[in-house]
């Protein structure tokens, strides 16, 4: 079992950043693929990037490529996702996700195993 705690979420500007962190606890965080998702109001949760267990590889939803960046510390059981760039668009739920089966790279929401319970990030126009 694996608990996730986002932060980071926030109102912001278009054209801003914003950077979550994604802490995790329970079993090695390290043995786990990670990704984030979105969800906006109305709207199914989709993709937005993952990394492997190991961080040497990422993979991002065209929409966010080139103004958002995956990243994570496993000695400090954190996974991180830089935002640039902020469109309103970007207006969403962001949740953190774990997927204990490695399926990497994968944007399927069943395939991610443990949740966190999300972070409200807001872009005004």
């Amino acid at each position: 079992q694996v608990q996730l705690v986002e932060s980071g979420g926030g109102l912001v500007q278009a054209g801003g950043s914003l950077r979550l962190s994604c802490a995790a606890s329970g079993r090695t965080f390290s043995n786990y693929d990670t990704g984030w998702f979105r969800q906006a109001p109305g709207k199914e949760r989709e993709f937005v990037a993952a990394i492997n267990w190991s961080g040497g590889n990422t993979f991002y939803r065209d929409s966010v490529k080139g103004r958002f960046i995956i990243s994570r510390d496993n000695a400090k059981n954190t996974v991180y996702l830089q935002m640039n760039s902020l469109k309103p668009e970007d207006t969403a739920v962001y949740y953190c996700a774990a997927d204990r089966d490695r399926l990497f790279p994968t944007a399927r929401v069943n395939a991610y195993d443990y949740w966190g319970q999300g972070t409200q990030v807001t872009v005004s126009s």
